[in-house]
């Protein structure tokens, strides 16, 4: 009876990821959020790209989702991290930071 729950587990864990994803990508896209995102996105890399102290050999990722930024990737110390999520904090129609930039060792 155990292995009989966990062969159907998978299957069913994948469902509903499938499913959450796609509730997760209906909504702000059909009203031009996406577009929105992607300018935000751009906005906060050409930002970046002034700042020399951001470039390699940090490595930092920018993605936006309904006007929130997301930060990852490695930076070589501390305060990188930090600059990089002050810098796109002042890019217009940023709502939220969410910084997961890992620092190297």
């Amino acid at each position: 009876m155990s292995q009989l729950k966990t062969l159907y587990a998978l299957p069913v864990a994948l469902l509903l990821a499938g499913a959450l994803a796609g509730c997760a990508t209906s909504g702000k896209c059909e009203s031009g959020g996406c577009s929105a995102d992607a300018k935000i996105t751009t906005n906060v890399q050409t930002m970046f790209d002034r700042h020399a102290e951001l470039g390699p050999p940090n490595l930092i990722r920018v993605q936006t989702r309904d006007s929130v930024v997301y930060l990852s990737g490695i930076v070589s110390a501390g305060e990188f991290s930090d600059v990089a999520e002050s810098v796109a904090n002042e890019v217009p129609g940023v709502t939220r930071i969410v910084n997961t930039i890992s620092i190297s060792r």
